[in-house]
């Protein structure tokens, strides 16, 4: 399967921005204050508040998702998202928190868990987020800068769930941030693991 563009006036937002602008080929988008996805896991709320463009995510695809990580907030954070519904979603990017971007992901089935490694110096660079769906699982990979992408969390995931996947953006701490996602792409899922 050849990588197809989306274009970023297909998908339908989980909650809309504060703005999202097209520049050349970039969307900006600037998330609300306190925007944020998260279901009870430590902290014992739940937020519902994610900026996420979303399209349908078939079987036997990725999603690709590029970004610059101009972050400096606690929390400000970019990616891709995965809703099945409310209570059932994954967000996978990069994730400024305790003074450095972190590459992780939030799995979310009724409650949420959080895994994070740091990467110092992504901060204001071009990162790539691919999210591949493949058989029971999804398989999430980032890199930075056109570089080899790493292999981030193996999710599971049935092969019979409806889903939509697309970027998406929170700035849980702060009103301001403006995000840059220059590429929303479909591909094939990639073939192994290893």
């Amino acid at each position: 399967m050849k990588p197809t563009s989306i274009r970023w006036g297909s998908g339908q937002w989980t909650h809309p921005p504060v703005a999202a602008v097209e520049r050349g080929s970039d969307l900006l988008v600037t998330a609300g204050e306190g925007s944020d996805a998260w279901r009870t896991t430590s902290y014992g709320f739940v937020h519902d508040s994610e900026h996420a463009l979303l399209a349908p995510f078939d079987q036997d695809t990725a999603v690709e998702v590029e970004f610059t990580a101009a972050f400096s907030q606690q929390f400000d954070q970019a990616g891709i998202f995965v809703r099945v519904g409310e209570a059932h979603w994954v967000k996978a990017g990069v994730e400024f928190a305790d003074g450095r971007p972190q590459v992780g992901a939030v799995v979310t089935d009724g409650r949420s868990d959080w895994s994070l490694a740091p990467v110092p110096d992504w901060r204001d660079r071009r990162v790539l987020i691919r999210v591949s769906r493949s058989g029971d699982a999804l398989a999430v990979r980032a890199g930075v800068d056109g570089g080899a992408l790493q292999l981030v969390r193996l999710v599971p995931f049935a092969p019979d769930l409806v889903a939509g996947a697309g970027p998406f953006t929170c700035a849980p701490t702060r009103a301001g941030l403006t995000v840059a996602f220059h590429a929303w792409r479909v591909t094939a899922a990639d073939v192994g693991l290893h």
